[in-house]
């Protein structure tokens, strides 16, 4: 499983994550937790730091540098072409991304060109709606997203439009949203590991 950092955190970030799965001992899961480079963000008064892409402006749409995003994304694919190299199943890796990670992998999941195992999109939005190229490989990959109700970061309404998006380019998706500013919270962290046990049992 991959997971993809926020803006401004590490690699490191969701290690807490892992164990609070409660994922049986068999299960045998890989966590894959790349770090972003860092990049100077404009949002941020140009401050460099852990980043896959620079925000350019905080309005309704998120105004992002899709070449960057799209770069990072073809790095994440770059990562998960290394696991099917190494003998993985590719319907066994799932990506899963928070906040601008999620972003990168909308991007890096759905245009794939082999079948992944699972998509999970935390507190995100789809950045690359208008401009990604699917790969048909993955038009049935199962979609889970949620989204805090309370999150000051990305607005809700952010996340619910990117589902609205999904499922007009005709994938399947599951909403879950959860009673939370823009972080994790014990219910999901729950959900979580019931979907992954679900997706790799």
């Amino acid at each position: 499983m991959f997971i993809i950092h926020g803006l401004g955190a590490d690699g490191h970030d969701f290690e807490p994550l892992v164990p609070a799965l409660a994922l049986p001992e068999n299960a045998h899961v890989r966590f894959i937790m790349p770090h972003a480079p860092r990049l100077p963000v404009t949002i941020n008064g140009g401050m460099v730091m852990p980043a896959w892409y620079d925000i350019l402006a905080m309005d309704l749409g998120r105004r992002v540098d899709e070449v960057q995003l799209k770069k990072s994304a073809e790095r994440i694919q770059a990562l998960i072409q290394e696991q099917i190299d190494q003998g993985i199943d590719s319907q066994r890796i799932i990506v899963a991304g928070f906040s601008q990670g999620g972003a990168v992998a909308y991007q890096a999941a759905l245009s794939f060109p082999q079948p992944l195992g699972g998509l999970l999109a935390m507190s995100t939005y789809f950045a690359t709606a208008d401009s990604i190229e699917p790969a048909e490989a993955n038009r049935q990959v199962p979609i889970e997203v949620h989204h805090g109700n309370f999150d000051p970061i990305v607005p809700e309404t952010l996340g619910r439009s990117g589902v609205e998006r999904l499922k007009a380019m005709g994938y399947n998706v599951n909403y879950r949203q959860y009673p939370m500013a823009h972080a994790l919270c014990p219910q999901q962290v729950n959900d979580i590991g019931k979907w992954l046990g679900e997706r790799l049992g």
